[in-house]
């Protein structure tokens, strides 16, 4: 049986990769942009339930990457991921769920050997290794799955 992992680049529109106890990888994008008549900790409620689905249809999650990002170019986007974040985490801690930020330079180097890599390069990589990513988020979330299962996918 594989360990199952969920890799997440984190944001308002969040890209995940999901390598699931078959083996098999599933993934793509989910927008978590704020709605018309939602108050602003909404977002981070439906991240948090849409967690939990992830968790149930894959009959567990056994680690959680993320892209770790430590500097934004706008104040709104710092505070989106710092929601993100900290949902994520505390998500995590409930539910005994090992969990791991990963530099993105890191995964953009072992994706395509560049620590800067752009958003075509990275959608280039994925492709490459087999699989047609929806946008560039979810080519980040590949990748860092990728990233994850190199290291054994142990947490």
């Amino acid at each position: 049986m594989t360990t199952t992992i969920l890799a997440l680049d984190l944001g308002i529109t969040t890209g995940w990769a999901l390598l699931g106890r078959d083996g098999l990888i599933s993934g793509g994008s989910e927008s978590f942009r704020p709605q018309r008549f939602e108050g602003g900790g909404m977002r981070f409620l439906r991240f948090k339930r849409w967690l939990a689905d992830i968790k149930r249809c894959a009959d567990g999650i056994d680690w959680v990457v993320f892209e770790e990002v430590r500097k934004h170019a706008g104040v709104d986007a710092a505070h989106a991921y710092g929601g993100f974040l900290a949902t994520l985490t505390s998500w995590c801690e409930h539910h005994g769920i090992p969990y791991q930020g990963v530099p993105v330079g890191t995964i953009k180097r072992h994706a395509t050997g560049r620590g800067n890599a752009n958003k075509a390069e990275m959608i280039a990589a994925a492709k490459a290794r087999g699989i047609t990513p929806v946008d560039d988020n979810h080519a980040d979330a590949l990748a860092l799955l990728n990233w994850a299962m190199a290291q054994g996918g142990e947490a």
